[in-house]
């Protein structure tokens, strides 16, 4: 099936004996064991699995062409699963642009626990270099946050396979319609569902799509069991629900997207604009070769200081000045004060999460904002 058809069709299970056509939501915490002491329900307890869980890791997987999938209570749980799941003193090859929750957790949560190096992968003959004998995991982020770069997924898969090194895709950026990672060699894509696979800024989670049910593919699933940081059977319902538009939302954020940033490319108060689609990013080519789209979201630099960046996101009034993304609604956000004063995002970036609105009147809210700076 294509994926307009298996957002909406491959989370139904089975056919409810009361008809219902959307799958019910499933409250109960603990099932019913059978006289032989199984379980007939095929659950035992909704930390371990439940019948919504079940139904979204299946979209996904299917969506994403995996095997098998976990599904989080967040994105940065999901990905922290991953770093769980590594041998004590591995090391570990990430962006130096990687997204600031995971940067943080591996210099806070596995400071002492894990080593890493924080380099640009989108220079991938350098890669190779920084391989150790304890490197066991290359992290890539593409589309990343927020510069935009992207990342030639294929030929770092060819140099994790050479070294026997698990390669995992944060994929937030892309959303399974726009791009499909273990098509490309990933073992592992990370999605946080609470952006463009929730898609209406009302629910938190996270997940990962395995290629292969392999031995570090249980000690994930080990974690997300006993572990227990897992979405509630309503986040599972709320996501499933926001999948089966997902095809068509993804369309309309890639046009608006697409369209602001062809927009701002040319507007006297903006130095540059980080955007894949436009035929000027540094690595438009290799976005076109493994996306099937340019994404909703993109960065500006505007002309001034963190002052000047600021007016902007206090002026406008369509646009919405809040954290996160993959909204209908348009996000806007002076990114640098979001990280903090380690961040090393420059401090008159604004990142743009293109919205659903009416492409004009965006356009016209951010002119007037620019205008007023």
């Amino acid at each position: 099936m294509n994926p307009e058809t298996t957002a909406i069709h491959a989370a139904n299970l089975v056919k409810a004996t009361t008809g219902d056509v959307t799958s019910p939501i499933h409250l109960s915490t603990t099932f019913f064991r059978g006289e032989d002491g199984g379980y007939p329900g095929g659950h035992m307890y909704s930390r371990v699995s439940n019948p919504n869980r079940t139904a979204l890791e299946q979209v996904l997987t299917a969506l994403e062409g995996g095997e098998t999938s976990c599904a989080f209570s967040s994105g940065n749980t999901a990905g922290m699963a991953i770093f769980q799941a590594l041998k004590p003193g591995s090391h570990i090859i990430a962006p130096d642009d990687m997204y600031w929750g995971f940067k943080k957790q591996l210099m806070t949560i596995f400071e002492g626990t894990l080593t890493f190096d924080f380099i640009d992968l989108t220079v991938t003959e350098n890669i190779a270099q920084y391989i150790k004998p304890n490197t066991s995991l290359i992290w890539v982020e593409t589309p990343s946050n927020p510069l935009l770069k992207i990342c030639d997924i294929e030929a770092i898969a060819k140099i994790a396979k050479k070294h026997g090194l698990i390669f995992a895709v944060d994929s937030t950026f892309a959303s399974p319609i726009l791009q499909n990672p273990i098509a490309l060699g990933a073992d592992i894509v990370m999605h946080s569902t609470t952006k463009y696979i929730g898609g209406h800024s009302d629910v938190l989670g996270g997940a990962l799509t395995f290629a292969a049910k392999n031995e570090f593919w249980e000690k994930v699933k080990n974690i997300q069991e006993t572990g227990g940081a897992v979405p509630s059977a309503f986040d599972c319902f709320l996501l499933i629900r926001s999948i089966k538009t997902l095809a068509y939302r993804i369309k309309g954020h890639c046009g608006n997207a697409e369209k602001l940033a062809n927009y701002l490319k040319n507007h006297p108060q903006i130095e540059a604009v980080y955007y894949p689609g436009l035929v000027s990013h540094p690595q438009h080519e290799i976005a076109k070769a493994q996306m099937r789209g340019f994404g909703g979201m993109l960065s500006i630099l505007t002309k001034g200081d963190a002052a000047a960046a600021r007016k902007v996101v206090n002026s406008v009034k369509i646009f919405s000045q809040a954290t996160s993304l993959g909204g209908v609604e348009s996000l806007i956000e002076h990114r640098a004060s979001v990280e903090g004063p380690t961040s090393k995002t420059p401090q008159n970036l604004i990142r743009i999460s293109v919205g659903l609105e009416n492409i004009d009147d965006l356009i016209a809210d951010l002119d007037a904002a620019l205008a007023a700076k």
